[in-house]
């Protein structure tokens, strides 16, 4: 198995995919809006994906956030709303913020469920600011580390209610990030104590089952290396700081935070201390050159990945995904 994500290029494997996964072995794979056409198509798309690898627990991600980051779409799937409006919420009615994050997440669960998703690339803990680039924006729970940490344990609750891991990110932070880490690297000034209040959250959900990777550099760790590629931020920050074991992988790699060929990317950030690189674009070119470039998976990957699927060994909570919606926006109206 190498530690890495693919992407996938459509709604259906094509020969090639096929032919270089079962080679391959990726850890696990992401799906995009590209992957996304209705029901039908995503289950029989993730039932190959499961038959190909022979692993049942095979990780099948998606970033289906709510707000403007959802792959799956209307009509074909409802649109579930931005995650700061639970912050709103909370400001008049915190019990009710975190009951409407938790019957949230469970109601997207089980929609992901449905089409054989088992992972969610969710919740953000990154900290709120003024100056925040808009890339993080109202996909954050908010400004003060108590309740993102309150709503993101929510989160991730209800999605494992459903019967999906979550993942925490973007660590150890992306609030203080002023640049869009998309398209340049962002360069973060602050310092060690400032620093302090962004891995707050990362910190009290330290035992998430998954967590993803900041390409920020933070002058104050590491003044050359974006976080996820640097050995510092991994083993002192992350690890130890922050107290997170469990599975850690980048970010998209092919984002302009990052410089270099795919393979190279890939093989710097597991190198660094990642347990899985992200690759998210099904280029067929840098995928087989990640695969060239990576190992199998350390015996330490394979325990983290284990465990974090091992969340979803019990059978989901039953819960009528109606229901979970209406019970969210009753809460939400008080706001």
């Amino acid at each position: 198995m190498k530690p890495v994500i693919f992407g996938l290029s459509g709604h259906s494997l094509t020969a090639d995919e096929r032919d270089f996964f079962r080679d391959a072995d990726p850890l696990g794979y992401i799906l995009f809006r590209r992957n996304c056409g209705d029901r039908a198509q995503m289950r029989a798309l993730t039932d190959s994906l499961r038959d190909l690898s022979g692993r049942d627990n095979l990780p099948i991600l998606i970033d289906q956030e709510g707000g403007r980051v959802a792959r799956m779409q209307p009509p074909e799937w409802p649109a579930f709303p931005a995650p700061a409006v639970f912050d709103k919420l909370y400001d008049i009615a915190p019990v009710s913020a975190i009951e409407a994050a938790r019957a949230n997440a469970h109601a997207l669960a089980l929609m992901l469920a449905e089409v054989g998703v088992n992972v969610d690339a969710l919740p953000l803990l990154d900290i709120v600011r003024p100056e925040t680039s808009t890339v993080i924006g109202d996909r954050s729970f908010g400004a003060e580390p108590m309740r993102v940490a309150a709503l993101g344990r929510a989160t991730i609750e209800g999605l494992r209610r459903g019967g999906v891991v979550g993942i925490v990110k973007h660590m150890p932070g992306h609030g203080r990030g002023v640049v869009d880490s998309h398209h340049e690297l962002p360069v973060v000034k602050a310092s060690e104590e400032e620093l302090a209040l962004d891995i707050e959250p990362f910190a009290t959900l330290s035992d998430a089952p998954m967590g993803m990777t900041a390409h920020i550099v933070y002058t104050a760790w590491d003044g050359e290396c974006p976080g996820t590629l640097s050995p510092r931020v991994i083993g002192e920050i992350i690890r130890q700081r922050i107290g997170f074991d469990g599975l850690l992988m980048s970010d998209d790699i092919d984002m302009k935070a990052l410089s270099g060929t795919a393979g190279e990317k890939a093989a710097a950030a597991v190198a660094a201390g990642c347990d899985v690189a992200l690759d998210c674009w099904a280029r067929m070119d840098e995928m087989v050159e990640i695969a060239e470039k990576l190992g199998d998976v350390s015996s330490k990957t394979r325990e983290r990945l284990e465990r974090a699927m091992a969340t979803l060994a019990d059978k989901p909570e039953p819960g009528a995904f109606d229901d979970l919606i209406a019970k969210r926006d009753s809460l939400l109206a008080l706001a």
